[in-house]
C-alpha cells in the first residue's frame, strides 16, 4: 500500500516547494524506497502548453508527451526517473473531467458541486499513482500558497484524505518562511504562525514544518515555532538558503527530514543512504578548475525560468567538465550586423534557444552567422537549429529569401516548413509533436561521436521541420543531416563537419539531462567551449609575450 506525503506552502510563493519535495524524494530513494512526485497546479489552464513563458516559465515535456509544469523537470533531475501525464494535474483538467462526466450523465442528475464532485476528482488524481505496485511513496506538491482562493479545493481534498486514510499512510509537510529583519537583527516567527493557523482553519494539520530562512533558526526559535504551531520540535526543519539547489538534499539529510517522515509513516525497513555520487557531483560543481562563458541567445531572457532546463543542463555539463559555466544572456532583438562582434566576441560558445514567433528572429540569424564564420562552438535547439538552416540557406546557398513558413508564410524558399500532420490542426493546446521519438544517427558524424551509438531517443515540442526538398542542396554545400527519424524522415540533427563544433537539433536534449545522466550534447558542447577558451587564451598569451619581447 503506497503512502502519501503532501507538500503545501505558506507566507509567499517561490519558497521552493518543488526543491524540498525533490530533495525528500531523493533521500527516500537513497534509502531504498521507490518514490514519485506529482504537482497539482491551481490554475484553470488545462496545462502550461499555451502559457507565455513570461507567465509561467518553461513548459516541461515528459517522455509520454505531456506538457507540464517546470517542477517536473526538478523531479526528474533529482530522481533520474521519468515522470508522466499523471504527475501534473491542473484545476482546468479537474473541471474538464468533471464537466465531461456531467455531460455524459455519470452523476445521474445530481447537482454537481465543488464538494464532493470536484474534491472527489482531485482525490482520485492524488491517489492514482499510488494504486500501482510501482511506488512505495507518492509525494504531492500543492501549487500556490495556503489562503489562495484557487487552492482551497486541493487543501480540502488533503483534509478529507487525512481523515479517510490510516494515520500511517498520509502526512503533510508545510513549507513556510521565517524572515530575518536586519534592522532588528532577529528572526520573526509570526508569518509562520499565521500560515499554520490559516492551514489549520481549513482542517489540515501539518506534521512537519520546513522553514526557509537566511539565518540559522536555533533551538529557541524552533521551540517557539513548535509551541505555537502544534508540532514536535524535531519536526521543525531548518531550510537555510543554499549556494545551489543540489545542496538541499544534504541539508535535509542533516536535519533528518527523511527520518521524521519514515517514523510518521511507520516505515521500518530502509537502508542507510549512499549519496557518494551526489557528493562527488557537488564537489565538481562547487570547486571548478576553470571557467567558460556561454552566450544564450533568446527572447525570454528576462525570466530565468523560461530556459530552466537549459540552464540546469549547463550546470550538469559544467560539473562533468569541471568548469564553471557562466551564462551570458543576449537578447536577440538587440543583435545587429553592426554590434554582433561586440556582443559575442568574448564568448566561448553560443547556444541559440528554442522559442516561437517572429520577434528576435533576425538577431538569432545574425548570431548564427557570426558563430559559423568565426569558428565559435555553436549549439542550436529546436528553433535554434531552424535559424542555423535559414542562415546557411541565405548566406551559403544564396537563397536570400529563405525563411520558415512560421514567420513568413509566403517565403520563396521555405527551408523550414510546417509538418504535414500539423497543417489541419486548429486547437493550440497539446497538439504539437510532443514527447520522445526515435532518431537514427549517421555513423562517423559528430552526433555519433557524442552519443556513442546509432539509435537514440529524445523529446520534442514543435510544429515546423526541415524541408527535405532542400536536403540535397544543403548536403552538397557542407551542411549535413546526421540524424533522421526512421519513420517520418524528419531531419533531427544538422551539423557542419568542417566547423570545430557546429550542431543543431530539432528536439530538446535539455529535457532529459539529470545529475546522474547529463545530456551528452551539452557535455560535448561545454567541452568544445573549454577547448575554444584554452586556444584563445594561448593565442592571447602568445600575443602578449611577443609584444613584451
Amino acid at each position: 500500500m503506497a503512502k502519501y506525503i503532501f507538500v503545501t506552502g505558506g507566507v509567499t510563493s517561490s519558497l521552493g516547494k518543488g526543491i524540498i519535495a525533490a530533495s525528500l524524494a531523493k533521500l527516500l530513494q537513497a534509502r531504498g524506497l521507490t518514490v514519485t512526485i506529482q504537482k497539482l497546479d491551481p490554475y484553470i489552464n488545462i496545462d502550461p502548453g499555451t502559457l507565455n513563458p513570461y507567465e509561467h516559465g518553461e513548459c516541461y515535456v515528459t517522455e509520454d508527451g505531456a506538457e507540464t509544469d517546470l517542477d517536473l523537470g526538478h523531479y526528474e533531475r533529482f530522481l533520474n526517473t521519468y515522470t508522466s501525464q499523471a504527475n501534473n494535474v491542473t484545476t482546468g483538467r479537474i473541471y474538464q473531467t468533471v464537466i465531461n462526466k456531467e455531460r455524459n450523465g455519470d452523476f445521474l442528475g445530481k447537482t454537481v458541486q465543488v464538494v464532493p464532485h470536484i474534491t472527489d476528482e482531485i482525490k482520485r488524481r492524488m491517489l492514482l499513482l499510488g494504486k500501482t505496485k510501482e511506488f512505495d511513496i507518492v509525494i504531492t506538491e500543492i501549487g500556490g500558497t495556503v489562503g489562495d482562493i484557487e487552492s482551497l479545493p486541493f487543501i480540502e481534498a488533503v483534509r478529507q484524505l487525512q481523515w479517510e486514510l490510516p494515520e500511517d499512510r498520509v502526512m503533510v509537510i508545510h513549507l513556510t518562511l521565517v524572515p530575518y529583519l536586519k534592522a532588528a537583527k532577529e528572526l520573526k516567527t509570526k508569518p509562520t504562525q499565521h500560515s499554520v493557523k490559516m492551514l489549520s482553519e481549513t482542517g489540515v494539520h501539518p506534521d512537519v514544518l520546513v522553514c526557509r530562512t537566511e539565518e540559522p533558526l536555533g533551538n529557541d526559535i524552533k521551540r517557539k515555532i513548535a509551541l505555537f504551531c502544534n508540532v514536535k520540535q524535531e519536526a521543525v526543519i531548518e531550510a537555510m538558503d543554499a549556494s545551489t539547489i543540489y545542496e538541499v538534499p544534504l541539508l535535509m539529510l542533516r536535519e533528518k527530514l527523511d527520518i521524521i517522515c519514515l517514523k510518521k509513516l511507520k516505515i521500518t525497513e530502509y537502508k542507510e543512504p549512499n549519496l557518494d555520487k551526489w557528493k562527488v557531483y557537488l564537489d565538481k560543481l562547487k570547486y571548478p578548475k576553470s571557467k567558460v562563458t556561454i552566450g544564450l541567445i533568446g527572447k525570454y531572457i528576462e525570466l530565468q525560468d523560461a530556459y530552466k532546463s537549459i540552464l540546469e543542463s549547463f550546470i550538469h555539463a559544467g560539473a562533468m567538465n569541471e568548469v564553471k559555466v557562466e551564462v551570458v544572456n543576449v537578447h536577440s532583438e538587440f543583435i545587429t550586423e553592426h554590434n554582433v562582434a561586440e556582443k559575442l566576441d568574448n564568448l566561448d560558445g553560443l547556444l541559440v534557444a528554442p522559442g516561437f514567433g517572429t520577434r528576435g528572429i533576425d538577431g538569432k540569424i545574425i548570431a548564427v552567422k557570426y558563430a559559423r564564420e568565426t569558428g565559435m562552438p555553436f549549439f542550436g535547439i529546436c528553433l535554434g537549429m531552424q535559424m542555423a538552416v535559414i542562415e546557411f540557406a541565405r548566406n551559403v546557398l544564396g537563397l536570400t529569401g529563405a525563411h520558415s513558413t512560421e514567420m513568413e508564410p509566403t517565403t520563396s524558399d521555405p527551408v523550414i516548413n510546417m509538418m504535414e500532420e500539423q497543417k489541419k490542426i486548429k486547437m493550440m493546446g497539446g497538439t504539437m509533436r510532443l514527447g520522445a521519438y526515435p532518431c537514427q544517427v549517421v555513423k562517423g558524424s559528430l552526433a555519433h561521436t557524442i552519443y556513442g551509438k546509432i539509435d537514440i531517443s529524445e523529446r520534442h515540442r514543435h510544429r515546423y521541420e526541415f524541408n527535405n526538398d532542400y536536403l540535397e542542396q544543403f548536403e552538397a554545400n557542407g551542411m549535413k543531416a546526421t540524424g533522421v527519424n526512421p519513420d517520418s524522415g524528419l531531419v533531427e540533427i544538422i551539423e557542419i563537419p568542417e566547423h570545430p563544433f557546429f550542431i543543431g537539433v530539432q528536439y530538446h536534449p535539455e529535457l532529459k539531462s539529470t545529475v546522474e545522466s547529463p545530456a551528452p550534447l551539452f557535455v560535448s558542447f561545454i567541452a568544445a567551449a573549454k577547448e575554444h577558451n584554452e586556444k584563445n587564451s594561448n593565442v592571447k598569451a602568445g600575443t602578449l609575450r611577443d609584444s613584451l619581447i
